[in-house]
């Protein structure tokens, strides 16, 4: 089973996007990273693919839209990120 692609919308001085990324690295998993920083256009791609969410990070693995950086690490909690990761 290949690992799904995972895609994660950021901003460069955000906390939340950097906390996120360090974790998907340290699952060794491979990651599109998107910067919508000063691009409107991306933002509203990002928003429209999220649901409506403007905030950053926006991450998604595979086509599942798994939220934010505490949404992310709420699934590592529940032991839920490694088979989403194909882990």
């Amino acid at each position: 089973m290949s690992a799904p692609a995972i895609t994660i919308y950021t901003k460069s001085t955000c906390g939340f996007c950097h906390a996120a990324k360090t974790l998907l690295t340290k699952k060794n998993a491979t990651f599109e990273e998107i910067s919508v920083d000063g691009d409107p256009g991306l933002q509203q791609k990002m928003s429209e693919r999220s649901g409506g969410s403007w905030t950053v990070p926006q991450i998604f693995i595979g086509e599942r839209h798994v939220g934010g950086c505490d949404d992310l690490y709420a699934l590592e909690r529940a032991g839920e990120l490694d088979p989403l990761l194909g882990a």
